[in-house]
């Protein structure tokens, strides 16, 4: 536990934590929505930090980022809580608790985690699972430590981040993928509990900034599955991102709150991921279907399928060391290289 970077004092011993845009004003002994930052003393807290409830070693293409150094290995850490609150959660079990409710958990200082990476030997690092914007304070101490040993920084996040805290962050990352939940600031507020507005200005932000960038669409039946909410939404990307920004549009399965429903039928996703590519989306993705012919890279030029997938795994590479075509030499919009070295997966 430590004392929590961003948030302004108030009367009667309140506190206004001023990280995410809930601006959630906080009386004396209890949290904000996240659950993990709390009001101790009249100040606000943060009860994660260094509160480890998973590692593992991914591919990360599992982030999903298929355009961020593909094949890499990359230690995927997670804590608890989060500040939305998604009824269709897949880890549930760490987002929508508090860190007394966990039923595993680890204590890695910074200095700790950062000797972790060293002797895993594995240069890419991503805070993901949970959402890390509510792990600020450690994520931030964390990557200060393994920039200065080259280690590529990745956020997997809903977003919902503040400019300035998130003004701080950016000179420590370098990728991040997007969870953009629905394109209806009603679903934000009914179901989400969050505000779509602060998602897509820290999202053009993060690009703006030179980050690299990566989105996901997660497609729920009935919930934000219309093409018209889909296509105004691509038109976002698009116009905020730039069509050479890749964007997932994945199957939901049911989770948590939401196990009555159907997972997303195949030709919805086809039909979805078509009105993406029609819009101009040059690098849009089928996720959550492996074996489907959407996972693949195809070539804006010339049309040919110049990386193919099956899940995480690339089968087929048809790029030479540019990240170039090699039937029509058009540069496919990749950042950094081809992961060559070992693959290890814990």
């Amino acid at each position: 536990m430590r004392e929590a970077a961003y948030y302004n004092t108030l009367g009667d011993r309140r506190v206004q934590c001023t990280l995410c845009p809930h601006m959630c004003i906080i009386p004396e002994g209890r949290r904000g929505l996240c659950g993990v930052r709390e009001n101790i003393g009249g100040k606000l807290h943060t009860l994660n930090y260094a509160l480890v409830s998973s590692l593992a070693i991914d591919p990360i293409e599992k982030k999903p980022l298929f355009h961020f150094y593909p094949e890499a290995p990359i230690i995927s850490i997670s804590t608890v809580g989060c500040n939305f609150k998604c009824p269709w959660c897949q880890n549930w079990s760490i987002s929508q608790v508090g860190p007394e409710d966990l039923y595993y958990h680890d204590y890695i200082p910074p200095e700790e985690m950062r000797d972790r990476i060293r002797k895993y030997g594995v240069p890419f690092l991503a805070f993901t699972y949970n959402e890390p914007i509510i792990w600020y304070e450690y994520m931030l101490d964390v990557a200060k430590l393994v920039k200065k040993d080259g280690v590529k920084v990745v956020l997997v996040t809903n977003g919902h981040i503040n400019l300035e805290p998130l003004d701080e962050l950016i000179p420590y990352i370098d990728a991040v993928n997007v969870d953009v939940k629905a394109f209806n600031p009603n679903t934000y507020t009914r179901y989400i509990k969050g505000k779509l507005e602060g998602v897509l200005q820290a999202t053009k932000e993060l690009k703006d900034r030179g980050i690299h960038v990566e989105t996901t669409y997660l497609v729920i039946p009935d919930l934000n599955d219309s093409v018209d909410e889909f296509r105004k939404m691509v038109k976002w990307h698009i116009d905020a991102l730039g069509d050479e920004t890749p964007l997932h549009i994945s199957r939901f399965f049911p989770y948590y709150k939401f196990i009555d429903k159907i997972p997303t039928p195949i030709d919805k996703l086809e039909e979805l991921w078509k009105v993406a590519r029609e819009e101009g989306i040059l690098y849009a993705y089928v996720g959550n279907l492996p074996g489907h012919r959407g996972e693949n890279t195809y070539c804006p030029s010339c049309g040919k399928p110049v990386i193919k997938r099956i899940g995480f795994e690339i089968i087929s590479w048809k790029l030479n060391d540019e990240n170039r075509c090699k039937y029509c030499d058009h540069r496919i919009a990749i950042t950094g290289h081809r992961w060559r070295g070992r693959s290890i997966w814990i």
